[in-house]
């Protein structure tokens, strides 16, 4: 029995998708000011909660989670879904477009 439970843990291992931390899939932060702060929100919107306010000169690592949405409008007034990793551990929630661009994951 003990053979069966470490097969099902590793196999549920294996099919948990991974992060990404280095490649394409990053982000990086634009037209923030240095001593102001990106806001990571909670929902798409900018009445939503903010998570966090993110360090535009200092903030580790972005990564992109999907599309930014929606679609059918200008792409500075989209919402991206990103996953924000520092050295405090990681945190999920949305973006505005207009201040994130490509970037390669460090």
């Amino acid at each position: 029995m003990r053979k069966f439970g470490f097969a099902i843990v590793l196999l549920a291992a294996m099919a948990a998708p991974a992060l990404a931390t280095s490649g394409p899939g990053c982000l990086r932060i634009v037209n923030v000011a240095s001593w102001d702060t990106l806001n990571l929100r909670a929902r798409p919107s900018a009445s939503s909660r903010v998570v966090q306010a993110i360090d535009p000169q200092n903030y580790g690592v972005l990564r992109l989670n999907g599309t930014c949405r929606p679609r059918n409008v200008a792409w500075g007034s989209r919402w991206c879904p990103v996953t924000h990793f520092d050295g405090d551990g990681s945190r999920r929630g949305w973006v505005k477009a207009r201040f994130v661009r490509d970037s390669e994951c460090p």
